[in-house]
């Protein structure tokens, strides 16, 4: 504007010297023929200087003021006008002046410190290297960093990318369990692995959806983080095989030594003394522990592989806590454990693997008559909850620490110094095999309890032959 006002005065005064010019010409003439030569020559050269003059006087302050105006504009705000005066021009300058001092204010004011942090936090989030998608509580999208941008391609621009996306419904799903349920959601297990393809590699990432709030607590929306865990899975994969693999092996001379100690515990190959006797039978009771552990890491190693095959059939509840509490009758009784049973003899059936089941119950109930004390009692029950059936193991033991519940079930986790370490891995995976999930609540001294849900079995409906006639 102030170059477009220069540029305006410019043309003003050589308009007006043009004019005066043109007018001190015409009145020379006028003058010459009068007789005033020395008028008719100083007129003109008067004239010529009066333009002159004024092109200097008028143009030069604003042509400054242009200058700095511009500095200004180009973000130099420590820039002044350094020109004085109590004119127009000087009146100017000031407010060219002030209105620097205005924006500096600006820049370093609250909103100035807003718009700078919302760039650096942009900045921040481009240089992620990880995915990150931000959504809306819908799960529409909102922004991406370059990172998810090139694993969504094309359609990282269209607010309902993740609809179309493949794995797009996991992340969707995760979105709005973590606003329903108000907190972070990190997904586990396999079912947390969520394949995509970049370019010619398939890549497997895990999720985090975490709510978004604003400086009031009103909710925006969700960010999802999408961890790449290629290499772990892959390594956790070839670690299961190879643990499968060495304990098929071990098993084979481990079944012969077991062979051999029983036939010399039995006296196959002689009498023995009190002391070889007690030795015999510490060796066999540990080469049984170390078969439990090989069966229970070939077991795991076939879930998480793949290899296990689920026979469903519909089983009743009431049955699976009786033909549990019969296994163990002899147990509980040497222990003076009572084994108490509480569920309806109507549940619905369940549908699951009779082998997996079995296991399962056989792992906690194991437990539980290890860490109850005699006189103690122990909770078997049912209860159908919706589309699953919860049953529920209760021990009356001395608990387990807080800071242990959240490993609880990981591999050789043994709750004592006795056990595998491998059980309750074994149950976990079984339980989600089967469609499922786990959970154990303890506080020292009030004992443990775990609670685990299996699907209910469908009803088909059956069509019966109509007799005619």
């Amino acid at each position: 504007m102030m170059l477009s006002l220069t540029q305006r005065l410019i043309l003003g005064c050589a308009a007006l010297a043009g004019l005066t010019l043109w007018l001190a010409l015409a009145a020379r003439g006028a003058l010459a023929t009068a007789g005033h030569h020395t008028l008719a020559i100083a007129l003109p050269a008067a004239a010529i200087a009066l333009a002159i003059l004024t092109v200097l006087v008028v143009l030069a302050p604003l042509r400054t003021l242009a200058n700095d105006a511009r500095k200004i504009a180009q973000g130099n705000l420590e820039h002044r006008s350094t020109w004085a005066g109590r004119d127009s021009a000087g009146v100017l300058a000031a407010e060219i002046n002030r209105l620097a001092v205005r924006l500096r204010e600006l820049r370093e004011s609250d909103a100035g410190r807003r718009q700078m942090e919302f760039q650096l936090s942009d900045a921040v989030l481009q240089s992620i290297f990880e995915p990150i998608i931000v959504t809306d509580a819908k799960g529409h999208l909102l922004k991406v960093n370059q990172s998810a941008a090139e694993l969504l391609g094309p359609s990282s621009t269209d607010r309902m990318a993740l609809t179309n996306t493949p794995g797009g419904d996991k992340i969707l799903s995760a979105i709005r369990d973590a606003v329903a349920m108000q907190k972070p959601i990190a997904a586990e297990g396999d079912s947390a692995v969520l394949p995509m393809r970049i370019g010619q590699h398939d890549r497997s990432y895990r999720l985090r959806a975490t709510p978004m709030r604003d400086t009031e607590g009103r909710l925006l929306g969700a960010v999802t983080t999408l961890e790449d865990v290629t290499a772990v899975q892959n390594t956790d994969r070839f670690k299961t095989q190879f643990i499968a693999v060495a304990s098929r092996k071990l098993r084979d001379p481990l079944l012969q030594l077991r062979r051999g100690l029983y036939a010399i515990g039995q006296g196959f190959a002689g009498d023995l003394s009190p002391l070889q006797a007690e030795l015999v039978t510490d060796a066999s009771r540990e080469a049984q522990i170390l078969d439990d552990l090989m069966a229970d890491l070939i077991e795991v190693a076939e879930i998480d592989t793949g290899k296990r095959e689920m026979k469903l059939e519909n089983l009743r509840p009431i049955a699976l806590l009786q033909e549990v509490d019969d296994r163990y009758a002899d147990p509980a009784t040497q222990k003076k454990v009572h084994i108490e049973i509480q569920a309806y003899a109507d549940l619905s059936f369940i549908r699951a693997d009779r082998r997996a089941v079995r296991s399962i119950f056989d792992n906690l109930l194991a437990n539980a008559i290890r860490f109850t004390p005699p006189e103690g009692e122990i909770l078997l029950a049912a209860e159908e909850l919706k589309n699953f059936v919860q049953f529920t193991v209760r021990d009356a033991g001395r608990g387990i620490e807080a800071d242990r519940l959240a490993t609880i079930f990981d591999r050789f986790n043994a709750s004592s110094e006795s056990g595998t370490g491998m059980g309750l891995a074994l149950v976990r995976r079984l339980v989600e095999s089967l469609g499922g999930q786990i959970a154990v609540e303890s506080r020292l001294g009030q004992g443990t309890t775990f609670r685990f849900t299996l699907p209910v079995a469908t009803v088909e409906a059956v069509r019966h032959p109509v007799e005619v006639g």
